[in-house]
């Protein structure tokens, strides 16, 4: 195990180039979806990965229902296919990992997968979740990036755990 602060520019420079995989197992399903928004933070004492997601991701409708997700950071040159298609596709059609290639590696200490193939895992207990809406917006955001409606949640993990393949 290492300090996710360790790794936080690599993190925060990958959401901002290429991505990550979000990954969520509920009720039997499970998906990964591509995110290129996201946090590392210190909330209630403890270290946190804040993870937007929209409402109508089938992401979403898992995370409502779950109680961890992880979160795999490739390095530059890793996984761009992977990253495109999950990005592009939805989970309610498709199974991801098959169709990639992927393996979902088990957690180490929450019951949800990493994706095997990645270089950099966080492994996040959902200790909190806040939607957005217009009035907590300033309005050029709101009209910006939420014209449709389809606001993000964002949920608060608890890095429980967070190592390097």
């Amino acid at each position: 195990m290492i300090s996710f602060e360790e790794h936080a520019q690599h993190t925060l420079e990958r959401l901002n180039h290429g991505g990550a995989l979000l990954t969520v197992r509920s009720n039997g399903s499970l998906n990964t979806m591509t995110i290129g928004w996201g946090s590392l933070s210190i909330y209630w004492g403890r270290p946190v990965f804040i993870a937007p997601v929209r409402l109508s991701r089938h992401t979403h409708f898992l995370l409502e229902q779950a109680e961890s997700f992880t979160v795999t950071v490739p390095r530059a040159d890793e996984l761009r296919d992977a990253l495109a298609y999950c990005g592009s596709h939805s989970g309610r059609n498709v199974d991801k990992f098959a169709v990639c290639g992927l393996t979902a590696q088990p957690g180490r200490a929450v019951d949800c997968p990493v994706v095997g193939e990645g270089w950099l895992h966080y492994e996040c207990v959902i200790r909190g979740k806040f939607t957005l809406s217009a009035p907590a917006l300033d309005p050029v955001i709101d009209q910006s990036v939420y014209d449709d409606g389809d606001y993000h949640t964002l949920y608060f993990g608890e890095i429980v755990a967070c190592y390097t393949r």
